[in-house]
């Protein structure tokens, strides 16, 4: 996937989830989640960089909130082991992916995959958790 795609497919991951439910917006971009479905069973290194590419350009709670409980946590819980140590290094330098990290729940993920995913996620803003909590 070129970089363009990538970008295309990020942009379009968005407006996806900004559409109203129900709406025929939404509705043309389903093919949006067909994709991530498939690539998250052929190529979760392509889910990994959406996932960058969808942070970087909307990191609104909304967008959080389903980027966290949908491709992040299950690239954790499908592809863990392949993928743990680039996240451990994002969450380390990118305080936004930190973040976003927090929104994830263990799921089927292996012990020692959420114990590492705990070790360097950032719980403020969820779950009640105050933004300025330490």
């Amino acid at each position: 996937m070129t970089e363009a795609e990538l970008n295309n497919l990020a942009e379009n991951w968005i407006a996806f989830w900004k559409a109203p439910e129900d709406s025929q917006e939404r509705t043309s971009l389903y093919w949006v989640m067909d994709r991530e479905y498939d690539l998250m069973l052929e190529k979760p290194e392509l889910v990994w960089r959406l996932i960058l590419a969808v942070l970087q350009r909307n990191d609104s709670n909304d967008i959080q909130e389903v980027l966290s409980a949908g491709p992040l946590e299950d690239l954790l819980a499908k592809h863990g082991d392949a993928i743990i140590e680039s996240v451990e290094v994002e969450a380390r330098l990118n305080p936004k992916f930190a973040k976003l990290l927090g929104g994830v729940w263990k799921s089927s993920m292996t012990d020692e995959i959420w114990n590492r995913v705990q070790a360097v996620w950032d719980r403020r803003g969820w779950d009640g958790i105050p933004e300025t909590a330490k």
